[in-house]
């Protein structure tokens, strides 16, 4: 692929923003954001972008000048945990990263700042408070450690002139297809709580990387369909990076989530009411395992309580756009 010309010398006087993983649903509404904005917007990504992951010069070219650098790729985690799939999920997100910061140390003016996507998936299963960014407990397993070593990724080696902010994002709700498969269970019937229990024993769930965590066996927790259930809305997301974008003090990892976490039999409840499906059947491990094995799916996407707290963005002064779980699902529902 032929190389697009350096940001360092733009084609026009706007800032320059260089956007990974842009072709997914945050990816998308980020573009949109940072040209309304008034950046100019460059990707990488597979396909259609302005420079590949394949095309190292062209990487380079994207970063060295650009103001922003926000990375977002990484195969989705709405996937089986096959062995060739927990290797892919690791692998997109540190491989991707670490040709980032290779770009981001080589250019001869590197952007200012640097987000790349995290995951509030990172922190242990919790039930009993909620996890910050000064105080939250990371967790074990194949989960947490994809998490931990991407972090580790980004904030490895010394950029002094790039800030660095990793965003630890909760599920999305929005024109996305998180939002769009818990609707399609609400509007089946299918919208009751769902609870943990006991299955056979599988490894599925165990660590992975240079040094795996946890003892491989999935953990089992009594929840009663109570697993906390942390959450952010679209226009949040594209709030809170224009916060963190602009704000030169933020740096670290920051928590993308609503401030209002829910609980599973909560978010079920409500998406029967915005359906309007009175009927919603529980749904426990046992009925969960097999169902999400026809789906090609896992059952710790609905499972694991992730109580998530942006204490960052609320020292900010960050005012929510969507702060109750209602309102933002009735924007996707309508």
């Amino acid at each position: 692929m032929t190389s697009q010309p350096s940001p360092s010398h733009p084609t026009s006087s706007r800032p320059v923003a260089v956007i990974a993983g842009a072709s997914g649903f945050v990816g998308a509404a980020l573009v949109q954001a940072f040209a309304e904005d008034g950046y100019e917007v460059r990707t990488i990504g597979r396909s259609h972008a302005d420079a590949t992951w394949d095309d190292g010069g062209g990487i380079r070219a994207l970063v060295d000048g650009a103001s922003v650098l926000v990375n977002l790729a990484g195969k989705s985690v709405n996937c089986r945990y096959t062995d060739a799939n927990r290797d892919e999920i690791l692998r997109s997100r540190v491989e991707t990263t670490r040709t980032l910061r290779q770009a981001v140390t080589d250019a001869a003016t590197p952007p200012r700042v640097w987000l790349n996507a995290s995951t509030a998936t990172i922190y242990r299963y919790a039930m009993d408070r909620p996890q910050t960014e000064a105080d939250g407990e990371l967790g074990d397993g194949f989960s947490v450690d994809v998490a931990r070593n991407w972090e580790d990724e980004f904030f490895a080696g010394d950029l002094p002139a790039t800030r660095r902010v990793a965003l630890r994002m909760a599920i999305v709700i929005g024109d996305g297809p998180a939002s769009h498969m818990l609707l399609r269970l609400a509007r089946l019937g299918l919208g009751g709580p769902q609870h943990d229990g006991w299955w056979w024993a599988h490894r599925r769930y165990r660590g992975i990387g240079p040094h795996p965590t946890g003892n491989g066996r999935p953990s089992r927790h009594r929840s009663g369909g109570r697993q906390r259930f942390s959450w952010i809305h679209i226009d949040d997301v594209v709030g809170a990076v224009r916060v963190v974008r602009d704000r030169p003090e933020i740096e670290g990892p920051v928590n993308l989530v609503a401030p209002r976490a829910s609980d599973n039999r909560t978010l079920m409840a409500t998406l029967r009411r915005v359906v309007g499906q009175p009927i919603g059947l529980p749904a426990y491990r046992f009925m969960l395992e097999p169902a999400m094995a026809v789906l090609r799916t896992e059952p710790e996407l609905v499972l694991k309580s992730r109580w998530v707290s942006p204490e960052v963005l609320l020292s900010a002064g960050y005012d929510f756009a969507y702060p109750d779980l209602e309102a933002a699902l009735r924007t996707v529902a309508r």
